[in-house]
């Protein structure tokens, strides 16, 4: 059988995926603010991660440069904005989330990897560790080992949980459990090994580069292209990771925080609307919690969804199938 495009039953994530019933009341006041110990408080002495450490907020730095007017242009912002949809939506929204950790739908293999690769280059480590976060996140929720809860503080589970390590995943085991339907594929444990995934990404600051300086060079001067090939670098690369970053890191945090909700889920996740907006539908969080694996996260008619969209356009063309709609939309 064609590896391309699996059926469903063989690639159904390790998760449960049980629909809840409608809320229209917020969660109870002892579970709004009920609070979660910091994970770490039982490790001895606290590890820290440092390539996130270090690696956040030079990248931060990175992205300050942007202030600084030698590294403007306009060129350079348009790139960071496409590169949100590009690499955000596209990598990340559309298929870290909703294909690859709850297979709300099937893509050819070429077509899965090329968007992995995007991916990758937000700098959101690989696929399989992704992945795995975010199921064990579904598993659970606002409990631990949910490894990004704000219910420990509100910083914990925007990024502080990136940067020490948590007990609860020590054993690489702990992975391969979450991810076994992942790292079956080739393409996703080169990408483990070695730091490979790191690479992609300074690859894609390299063509970056080398384009605004091609581009600039013959019009104007090599100065000049020098300049255009910085640019396209801060913007297009660092300035993009920063926001790509913070926008899920809003998801993780924000939306188990603030926001309305239209289904009783048993944690605390919320649809906020600033939130959903911004990430192009990532933040209709609680009606993503209520029903995992469907491809829609917009479940009222005015909860815009543009990786929703994107998914549609691509099933009209034919390069994905089994797209999972909401079970509410069929429920009368």
């Amino acid at each position: 059988m064609s590896t391309d495009l699996l059926p469903p039953q063989e690639r159904t994530p390790p998760q449960d995926e049980a629909f809840t019933t409608p809320a229209d009341a917020a969660l109870g006041a002892e579970a709004a603010h009920r609070t979660l110990p910091w994970p770490e408080t039982a490790v001895e002495p606290v590890q820290v991660r440092w390539r996130y450490a270090i690696g956040i907020p030079l990248v931060h730095l990175l992205a300050c440069l942007a202030l600084v007017p030698y590294f403007f242009s306009w060129t350079g912002v348009a790139l960071a904005v496409a590169g949100l949809y590009v690499f955000g939506t596209l990598g990340i929204n559309l298929c870290y989330h909703r294909l690859l950790t709850h297979q709300g739908f099937v893509a050819p293999k070429w077509l899965e990897h090329a968007l992995a690769v995007l991916g990758v280059c937000t700098l959101q480590d690989t696929p399989a560790c992704w992945v795995a976060m975010h199921r064990i996140h579904h598993k659970h929720s606002d409990e631990r080992p949910d490894p990004h809860s704000p219910l420990v503080n509100f910083l914990w589970g925007h990024c502080g949980w990136l940067m020490f390590q948590n007990r609860d995943f020590l054993n690489v085991n702990y992975y391969s459990r979450y991810t076994r339907d992942l790292l079956r594929d080739p393409f996703y444990m080169k990408l483990e090994r070695g730091g490979n995934w790191l690479w992609l990404y300074l690859a894609s600051m390299v063509v970056f580069f080398l384009a605004g300086l091609a581009v600039g060079w013959p019009l104007w001067g090599a100065a000049a292209g020098l300049q255009l090939g910085l640019s396209w670098l801060v913007w297009g690369v660092f300035v993009r990771t920063v926001v790509t970053w913070h926008i899920t890191w809003s998801v993780n945090s924000v939306t188990h925080v603030w926001g309305y909700r239209n289904y009783d889920t048993g944690d605390n996740s919320r649809n906020n609307i600033l939130v959903g907006l911004w990430s192009n539908g990532e933040g209709w969080h609680n009606n993503h919690h209520a029903d995992q694996r469907a491809a829609a996260h917009g479940h009222r008619w005015w909860e815009f969804d543009v990786t929703w969209i994107t998914i549609r356009a691509l099933e009209k063309l034919g390069l994905v199938r089994d797209v999972v709609r909401p079970r509410a939309w069929t429920k009368g």
